[in-house]
């Protein structure tokens, strides 16, 4: 990355990479499980608990208005940010996971039959699976999957193959969280049209890590969430083509998602987005992951993205270097992640004495068990980037592995 890059400018504004763990200054490499939060962000949540708390739509009263427009102002920069091309189509949701289940629970059960097919691919996530599975087990349709090759690619002739089964829905990830992989999102959903299929792309790996535009991509469906994104937790989002949206049922009963209850007329729904916010939202989550984009558009999402494509080049150079480091996921084309074993250890007996050195990692099958039955391996251990990492963080994650590594054999 070019020295226009200041990375320990960035790092300044992120308050928890001052500390210290187990006596070592914090190495912080989860990012792909939640990013850290810069100061922005954490003040934006503080001021509207602070300042202007309130329930949101409806109320008459000036704190309720105020608290409607930062919360309709989020959406909007979601929509421009993310190319969408009405605000109607951002579904706020409590994170990728719920906005896959929504996309299940709504148009799923009432677009699929026994007869239908939905395709997935060996990459997904848990969370673009068990929400199929268990609406198959009720409807009966079948999954399909797509297959890899050992760099952690697609295959992208076996997905040219499973397509000519005409799926109902394709579902992939943009970036696996595991791999680092990067799909080729419009390919893809490109080739699922011209199947006949709509598509659900889960993006969030991809979110924080690369310019996305909904309507260049031409998917669906699209889900993120927030805490991956420089934001809080528990929040997140729901792209949806609007006329695919107004067509689909609500998901859940409550609040706000009502046009007119009677107990002697047929309840009447709102209109999207609203009919698929059932209840109070993440005010405060909503408002802050607005100020998490706009603070990476400051920075530059495409600077973050070179940024961490140097950091992951430098790491694949650095570990393989240490003797029995195998990486899992070489794909030319991947995300801020490295996936590793070291022979004769295990992952999670790796991640516990990293830990006690001041260097946090993932360890585990990273909810892509299907994946690691496929590599025939427990699980890896994890190291993943943002737009604070550094390559001192890198020297100090080897280091930290050559000791430990020491102490295992």
């Amino acid at each position: 990355m070019s020295g226009n890059y200041d990375v320990a400018a960035i790092r300044r504004e992120f308050p928890i990479l001052e500390r210290q763990v187990n006596g070592f200054p914090l190495v912080y490499l989860d990012s792909a499980a939640s990013a850290q939060k810069p100061r922005i962000v954490i003040e934006t949540q503080r001021e509207y608990l602070a300042h202007f708390h309130s329930n949101i739509h409806r109320g008459v009263h000036s704190l309720a208005t105020q608290a409607t427009e930062a919360f309709e102002g989020a959406r909007e920069t979601i929509k421009e940010h993310f190319g969408a091309s009405n605000n109607s189509e951002i579904i706020f949701t409590s994170g990728a996971t719920d906005s896959i289940n929504l996309v299940a629970g709504s148009w799923g059960r009432s677009n699929l039959s026994a007869s239908s097919t939905v395709l997935l691919t060996r990459l997904e996530h848990h969370s673009n699976i068990v929400p199929w599975q268990i609406l198959a087990s009720e409807i009966g349709f079948k999954i399909e999957v797509v297959e890899i090759f050992p760099d952690g690619t697609l295959d992208i002739q076996d997905y040219k193959a499973k397509l000519s089964l005409s799926p109902s829905l394709v579902c992939f990830s943009h970036v696996s969280n595991t791999l680092g992989t990067i799909n080729d999102a419009k390919l893809l959903t490109s080739l699922a049209h011209e199947a006949g299929a709509l598509v659900l792309v889960d993006g969030a790996q991809a979110a924080p890590h690369m310019n996305i535009d909904f309507q260049d991509i031409n998917c669906d469906f699209y889900a993120a969430s927030g805490h991956k994104m420089y934001g809080p937790t528990g929040i997140g989002f729901l792209y949806g083509k609007l006329d695919i949206l107004e067509s689909m049922p609500p998901w859940r009963g409550g609040g706000e998602m009502i046009s007119s209850v009677s107990f002697d007329e047929p309840t009447t729904f709102n209109v999207a987005p609203y009919k698929f916010e059932a209840g109070t939202p993440h005010i405060s989550g909503a408002i802050a992951l607005g100020a998490a984009i706009k603070w990476m558009e400051s920075v530059g999402v495409e600077n973050i993205a070179a940024h961490e494509h140097e950091l992951t080049k430098y790491a694949h150079e650095k570990l393989l270097k240490i003797e029995g480091l195998r990486i899992y996921g070489t794909a030319e084309h991947k995300a801020g992640v490295v996936s590793f074993l070291v022979e004769g250890t295990h992952p999670s007996d790796l991640g516990t004495l990293l830990d006690q050195l001041g260097v946090a990692v993932r360890t585990g099958h990273h909810c892509t068990e299907p994946l690691m039955n496929w590599f025939n391996i427990p699980g890896t251990v994890r190291a993943s980037f943002a737009a604070y990492s550094t390559f001192e963080d890198i020297d100090a994650l080897a280091a930290a592995l050559e000791r430990a590594i020491k102490m295992l054999k």
